[in-house]
C-alpha cells in the first residue's frame, strides 16, 4: 500500500505568520523601551561607569571560585566596594564643584553689576570705542550707541543674575529626582559588578544579528567609550584642574568657573582652552602688568594646551580613527538632542553608524578594490 503523504504546512502562511511575529515583537519592543524610558539616564550612566571600571574589577575578582560559599560571599562585597567607591569618586568632585561654582559666578555677575554703577563715565569712553569700531568695520550698518551698548549689558547681567538664581532653586527643587537617579545608579550598578557578564550576554542574546557581527559591535563600543572617556573627558578634566590651579595662582576672579568652561571649550577643534586664557593675558598686559600677563600665557600654553596636545595622543593612540571636527559636532548635536546624556552617547552613536556602514560594505562586497587598484 502507498502511503499517503501528510499535507504539509501552506508556504504562502509562512511569510504571513513571520510578518505577524515581528510587528508583536516590535510592539513588545516598544512596549519594554517605554517601560525603561523613565529609567534611562540612571542606567546609562550605570553601564558607561561599569565599562570603565570592570577592568579594575575583573582583575580583583579574577582568582576567585564562585561556586563555593566564599567565593559567593568575596563576590558580592567587591560589587558593593566597587559600587560604593564609583559613587564616592563621582559624587564628591560634583558637590564640591557645584557649591564653588554658583558662588563664584554669583561673584563675577556682582563685581560687573558694581563697575558699571561705580564708574559709569570710564565704561561710557570704553562703550564709545566699542561704538565705533563696530561702526569703522560695518561700514555704518551697524550703528549702535555707547547708550545702547551699556542698556545691553546692564540688561545681560540683570537676565545672568536671575537666571543663577532660578538655576540655584531648580537644583533646590531637583534634589529628590538627583537623589533618586543616584540610589538607581547604585542598584544597578551593584548588580552589574555582581552579574555584568550575564546581563551582557542575556541582552546580546535578544539581538537578531549575526553572532560575528555583534561581536564587532560590542567590542568596537567598549572600545570607543573608554577611548572617548580616557581621550576626552578625563584629558579635558585635568586640563579644567590645571588652569584652576594656575587661575588661582595667579588670581584671577572666577577661576572655578573660567575652568568649567575650558572643560566644555577644549572640545572645539583648533581654538580650545585658547579662547579663554588668551584674552585674560592680553587684559593684564592692557591692565599694564606686562610681565605678569606674558607669563600667564606662557604658562597657560605649556601646562592647560600643552596637556591636550601630550596625553590625548597618548590615551587614544589612534583607536577613535574620527577627525576632532566630527567628534566636536557628534558632541554638539548630541547635548542639543540628547541633553547631556549625548555627551557621549554623540560621539557613540557615530562611531557605531560609521562601524555598522563598513560592515554593511564589507558584506556586499563594495568597498573591495581591484587588484590593480590596491597597487
Amino acid at each position: 500500500m502507498k502511503e499517503e503523504k501528510k499535507p504539509g504546512p501552506n508556504l504562502s502562511q509562512r511569510p504571513l505568520q513571520s510578518y505577524v511575529f515581528g510587528a508583536i515583537l516590535v510592539l513588545l519592543l516598544l512596549a519594554v523601551l517605554r517601560l525603561f524610558a523613565p529609567f534611562f539616564t540612571a542606567l546609562l550612566w550605570s553601564i558607561l561607569l561599569y565599562i570603565m571600571i570592570s577592568p579594575l574589577h575583573g582583575r580583583v575578582i579574577r582568582n576567585i571560585d564562585f561556586t563555593t560559599m566564599k567565593g559567593k560571599i568575596l563576590r558580592n562585597f567587591w560589587a558593593v566596594v566597587f559600587t560604593l567607591g564609583t559613587m564616592v569618586i563621582i559624587l564628591f568632585p560634583i558637590s564640591m564643584v557645584v557649591g564653588i561654582f554658583f558662588r563664584q559666578m554669583m561673584d563675577m555677575v556682582r563685581g560687573a553689576r558694581d563697575l558699571l554703577n561705580e564708574n559709569p563715565e570710564y565704561l561710557r569712553n570704553i562703550f564709545i570705542k566699542i561704538s565705533g569700531f563696530l561702526n569703522d568695520i560695518s561700514a555704518g550698518h551697524i550703528d549702535i550707541n555707547a547708550d545702547e551698548i551699556a542698556h545691553q549689558v546692564r540688561s545681560f547681567i540683570t537676565n545672568e543674575m536671575q537666571r543663577m538664581v532660578s538655576v540655584s532653586s531648580n537644583i533646590v527643587k531637583n534634589i529628590g529626582g538627583f537623589s533618586l537617579n543616584m540610589l538607581l545608579m547604585v542598584f544597578s550598578l551593584y548588580f552589574f559588578y555582581v552579574d555584568g557578564p550575564y546581563l551582557s550576554r542575556l541582552v546580546l542574546h535578544a539581538i537578531p544579528i549575526k553572532r560575528e557581527y555583534l561581536s564587532t559591535l560590542t567590542t568596537k563600543f567598549m572600545d570607543i567609550t573608554r577611548n572617548l572617556f580616557f581621550g576626552y573627558i578625563i584629558v579635558a578634566a585635568l586640563q579644567a584642574v590645571i588652569a584652576y590651579i594656575i587661575f588661582t595662582i595667579f588670581h584671577v576672579n572666577g577661576s572655578l568657573v573660567l575652568s568649567v568652561l575650558i572643560f566644555f571649550l577644549v572640545f572645539i577643534p583648533m581654538f580650545g582652552s585658547t579662547i579663554i586664557w588668551i584674552p585674560l593675558g592680553i587684559m593684564r598686559i592692557l591692565s599694564g602688568n606686562i610681565v605678569g600677563g606674558v607669563m600667564f600665557m606662557l604658562v597657560s600654553a605649556v601646562f592647560i594646551s600643552g596637556t591636550d596636545n601630550i596625553l590625548r595622543p597618548f590615551f587614544l593612540k589612534d583607536r577613535i580613527q574620527l577627525h576632532p571636527l566630527i567628534i566636536f559636532f557628534a558632541i554638539l548635536g548630541g547635548i542639543v538632542v540628547l541633553g547631556f546624556n549625548g555627551f557621549i552617547l554623540g560621539p557613540v552613536l557615530v562611531i557605531l553608524f560609521i562601524t555598522v556602514l563598513d560592515l554593511f560594505l564589507d558584506e556586499h562586497k563594495i568597498n573591495s578594490q581591484d587588484p590593480e587598484q590596491r597597487g
